[in-house]
């Protein structure tokens, strides 16, 4: 493996590229809109894949399409060298947008449960292809600036995390080849042309529990021959939070938030079940499995109180693990950016709460064969400058929309720009 742990003098080459590059910002401006339009849901993102696979043949990579369904994959082969791994994730949600921008969303998919259901881009993986799409553009114009392999991984079902997981299990790192170090973006509600970094610890691992509580149903004017699984449901979701401010250290924090609750037909029918869900973020795999461990507890001791006929049902999954830097590997992009980007835009940035499945291309031991690689990750701003007080470092306030909200909108420009730029400027750092 290529030494990556030494800076190499590629700030001045990463301007120069730049600067003389086509930055085709109308075209990328216009793909970024048209994906805005047409998002679609995990798994299901073939438009958005064909869109993307279209633009890295057009820089002259080799482009396989179709990797566990929707997935891209594009290689640049530039001599001998490192291979430099960038990723873009591609799906949307379900939820309605209202953002009120030209290019709005009116699309619609039917979901799993085969229910029609509003799409939308609400945590900008249409800017995340764009400014990646348009970052590879910039690196194919300038192959006579630096040697290797560029590896371009369009990954889907990150809202799901499922993407990463399924695209290692197929085999990407033995059908294309390994990366010796992995990069990626994440835009939020920032302001446009900064980026936070972290050097370690950027964001918490996640985990979802579908919980199903069964009751006995009847008649609703007589639930005292029933065993009422709403109320049991409701009991346990308000003793849930509870975990956090109770279970746990203030200096190791988890979040538990209860996303879905579904049960009944008719107000005067108590029905046999309750289901909902929950969404549990910690910062440590000790705290995750505490947490873990506390909702099954919790949840099987208000069915037994309740004298429910048999135990509740849990199942876990979107499991994507915490997003832990390479430190070394964020010193060096911070400093390849610092070069492009204006003074002060280059920050370090307290953990969020919020998580990713980019992480599982790290190969943590463990999860799948071989040596670990190296990665760095980081958010930029797509939010109006003017939105934020001086010094606001982070968003979501009611000013400032935040990712899966239906105001989330980052601006087009100079948000590509500089995404376009990050991205860049990383790439080069790593690449000979």
């Amino acid at each position: 493996m290529p030494d990556l742990t030494e800076p190499t003098s590629t700030a001045s080459r990463a301007a120069r590229v730049l600067d003389r590059s086509d930055d085709r910002t109308e075209h990328w401006r216009d793909l970024y809109r048209d994906l805005h339009a047409h998002p679609e849901l995990s798994g299901q993102e073939h438009r958005t894949a064909g869109a993307f696979a279209a633009e890295l043949r057009a820089s002259g990579l080799e482009v396989t399409e179709g990797v566990v369904g929707t997935g891209v994959v594009g290689l640049l082969r530039n001599g001998e060298g490192p291979v430099v791994m960038l990723r873009a994730d591609m799906d949307g949600l379900p939820i309605l947008e209202k953002s009120g921008v030209p290019y709005q969303s009116r699309y619609t998919q039917v979901n799993a449960a085969g229910e029609t259901v509003p799409t939308m881009h609400a945590c900008g993986h249409d800017m995340h292809v764009t400014a990646l799409a348009a970052a590879v553009d910039t690196l194919a114009q300038a192959r006579d600036a630096w040697h290797g392999t560029l590896m371009v991984v369009g990954q889907p079902a990150e809202e799901t995390a499922e993407g990463a997981r399924d695209m290692l299990e197929a085999g990407l790192f033995t059908a294309f080849p390994k990366p010796d170090v992995a990069l990626g973006q994440h835009v939020g509600p920032l302001p446009a042309g900064v980026a936070n970094h972290a050097r370690e610890l950027l964001m918490a691992a996640a985990c979802t529990l579908d919980v199903t509580i069964h009751g006995r149903g009847g008649h609703g004017s007589m639930p005292y021959v029933t065993v009422d699984p709403i109320l049991t449901a409701a009991y346990a979701v308000t003793r849930l939070q509870s975990i956090a401010s109770r279970e746990v250290s203030a200096e190791d924090p988890v979040v538990v938030t209860v996303g879905t609750f579904h049960a009944g037909t008719k107000s005067n029918i108590i029905p046999d079940t309750a289901t909902f869900t929950v969404n549990l973020r910690a910062r440590s795999d000790a705290s995750m499995d505490r947490a873990i461990d506390a909702v099954r507890r919790i949840v099987g001791a208000e069915a037994q109180a309740a004298r429910c006929p048999e135990p509740p049902t849990i199942t876990v999954r979107e499991n994507p693990p915490a997003t832990v830097n390479d430190p070394a590997l964020v010193d060096r992009v911070m400093a390849a950016q610092r070069a492009v980007m204006p003074e002060g835009a280059i920050r370090l940035a307290p953990p969020l709460m919020g998580s990713e499945d980019f992480s599982e291309f790290g190969l943590p031991k463990g999860r799948y064969p071989g040596e670990p690689v190296p990665y760095a990750f980081w958010f930029w701003g797509g939010m109006a400058p003017e939105l934020f007080p001086a010094g606001y470092a982070v968003g979501f306030s009611a000013s400032v929309p935040g990712n899966h909200t239906a105001a989330f909108a980052p601006l087009d420009e100079p948000t590509i720009a500089a995404g376009r730029r990050l991205m860049v400027a990383a790439a080069l750092e790593f690449l000979g």
